[in-house]
């Protein structure tokens, strides 16, 4: 069974920095794009970051470009996010998730193969 796990999350002041983690457990981890979502109390899932199987190519949420920076470690089964910058808008449940490439070019969330617990940040301001 293909376990997503996320950690780094956390509290943080508004203008801080947090570095999100998450660690795949498929055998075929290099196959898949990798991305983030998050989700506000009350709020529609948003799209974050996502990047390509290579890394060569990469993808952000409208809110969070030249704050966040996605990379992933196909060696280690791992994407991170650094999140710098951070806002109190920032603040939600962040999910790792694992799909096509497509799926993440559409930033449908529910076109994803896989997809982790969440881990929450929250910005305070």
């Amino acid at each position: 069974q293909v376990q997503l796990v996320e950690s780094g999350g956390g509290l943080v002041q508004a203008g801080g920095s947090l570095r999100l983690s998450c660690v795949a457990s498929m055998r075929t981890f290099s196959n898949y794009a990798m991305g983030w979502f998050r989700q506000a109390p009350g709020k529609e899932r948003e799209f974050v970051a996502a990047i390509s199987w290579s890394g060569g190519m990469i993808r952000y949420g409208d809110s969070v470009k030249g704050r966040f920076t996605i990379s992933r470690d196909n060696a280690k089964n791992t994407v991170s996010l650094q999140m710098d910058s951070l806002k109190p808008e920032d603040t939600a449940t962040y999910y790792c998730a694992a799909g096509d490439w497509v799926a993440f070019l559409d930033s449908d969330y529910d076109r994803c193969d896989y997809w982790g617990q969440g881990t929450q940040v929250t910005v305070s301001s």
